[in-house]
């Protein structure tokens, strides 16, 4: 599973509100390095045909929301409750699922590349900053006077993408790394999650993105996550941690659970196609027919070719 292209943001957008993705983009923007766009919360709530759910997913660009309204947002080990105003800092590095909770939302939000924040001289390396680390809580509560500063900054941006200015991208680089900086001075809201429901979210989360890789359709289709350290890189948690909370909640191990699935998964492939072996092998993730067709016996005492008979 590859992480939600900038692409596909403007392609789902686009569809949810009955709209062509070419009319959503800025101009000018095909002139920069990197891409960087501004939406209207409330504007775009109401285009779209059902409530802006963002599932839970990696996305390949980093996002910074001024929330107004109450709203839910989800993480592997963590649910933060937004009753008010909130500024939420998104990084492809970790998954995120963000459900309003009800129907007056407003605010505004911005999405951009790595490259555009970086096509500077601020020397900002991104996955360096603090309010970017996988150990944070990226959701930052706000008072009402936080919330309108906040506002102001956004209003600048809408201002600038919509003007003539030439250096106008350079300006709004700055607006930007002034919301990082805002979001930075902040205190984190506490996540209202217990350790019982955090384990529960992590291994449902983790049966979900197991689970999202099949069927396999095609030879050339081929599995992204193999291993328990591709799960929890995906997850944004420890392995061990990872290991640990699957042990308590199904019994076995993340290796375990994972080698049930290739093996059912490869059964199916098996009996059900007529693919050779080596291509069953190569799309469930192995880069030697050897390696899988030890794999298949040690699990059913039986080799890949004596189980198709």
């Amino acid at each position: 599973m590859k992480s939600k292209s900038i692409e596909e943001f403007y392609q789902d957008i686009a569809r949810d509100s009955n709209t062509e993705p070419s009319s959503l983009l800025p101009n000018g923007i095909q002139k920069e390095i990197g891409h960087f766009n501004v939406f209207n919360i409330q504007e775009l709530f109401e285009k779209m045909r059902l409530k802006p759910v963002m599932p839970y997913d990696r996305r390949a660009y980093f996002k910074i929301s001024l929330i107004r309204g109450k709203n839910r947002v989800e993480y592997a080990d963590r649910v933060i409750e937004i009753e008010e105003n909130a500024l939420l800092f998104a990084t492809p590095k970790i998954p995120y699922n963000y459900v309003p909770r009800d129907t007056q939302q407003s605010g505004h939000f911005c999405v951009f590349t790595n490259e555009f924040l970086n096509n500077n001289k601020s020397g900002i390396e991104m996955d360096k900053l603090p309010i970017f680390q996988t150990d944070g809580y990226p959701v930052f509560q706000l008072t009402q006077e936080e919330s309108g500063a906040i506002e102001l900054i956004f209003k600048k941006i809408h201002q600038e993408i919509n003007s003539d200015y030439v250096y106008k991208y350079d300006l709004i680089r700055n607006y930007v790394t002034e919301l990082i900086h805002f979001g930075q001075k902040l205190q984190p809201v506490t996540a209202l999650y217990s350790k019982h429901n955090s384990s529960v979210r992590v291994s449902s989360l983790f049966a979900e993105l197991l689970e999202r890789q099949f069927p396999i359709e095609s030879p050339r289709q081929r599995l992204e996550l193999k291993s328990a350290k591709d799960f929890a890189t995906r997850l944004a948690v420890h392995v061990n941690h990872l290991n640990k909370v699957l042990k308590e909640n199904t019994g076995k191990t993340t290796t375990e659970l994972i080698s049930d699935r290739l093996i059912h998964e490869a059964k199916i492939l098996l009996k059900e196609t007529n693919w050779n072996i080596s291509e069953i092998a190569y799309s469930l993730g192995f880069e030697e027919l050897a390696h899988f067709s030890n794999f298949f016996k040690k699990q059913t005492a039986l080799t890949p070719i004596a189980f198709r008979v």
